[in-house]
């Protein structure tokens, strides 16, 4: 009676093997079902972040427009929305709050062309691999 009692405590006291893998299992299986799903928004929230800081350049450079008469040109760049560029007049900047031109969500520059193929300037950012073209986080984020 006493080692049936002694025996009935030890398996009380901890899990068996077979139960800890059951539970390994269970929680394998629920982080190969939510993982995926975690990856896909945090590559898109990037992608979304990008256009995001796209408008907030668009906003500036129309500001900047409003004062200077027109938009900075490709050799101005972005960065004419920091400093003031020499020979422009008008200009009433910085035009956005912080000391440096933002990068992009993966860190390279955007690139700014004035006047743009697309409209008076284009604003892209060519996306994780930093190459033109590409398809998922690799696409090119852009202003038109």
């Amino acid at each position: 009676m006493f080692l049936a009692k002694q025996r009935q405590a030890a398996r009380m006291r901890g899990l068996t093997l077979i139960e800890l893998l059951v539970v390994l299992v269970i929680l394998g299986l629920l982080a190969g079902l939510v993982a995926p799903r975690v990856i896909h928004y945090l590559s898109t929230s990037k992608t979304e972040t990008a256009h995001l800081q796209i408008k907030h350049f668009e906003a500036a450079l129309d500001l900047y427009r409003l004062d200077v008469g027109g938009y900075p040109n490709t050799q101005q760049g972005l960065q004419a929305l920091i400093k003031d560029p020499s020979g422009v007049t008008n200009w009433h900047g910085p035009y956005l709050k912080s000391p440096d031109i933002p990068k992009d969500p993966w860190g390279h520059p955007f690139i700014y062309t004035s006047p743009g193929k697309h409209g008076a300037y284009d604003i892209e950012s060519y996306g994780a691999d930093g190459q033109p073209g590409g398809t998922g986080e690799n696409e090119d984020v852009k202003s038109w």
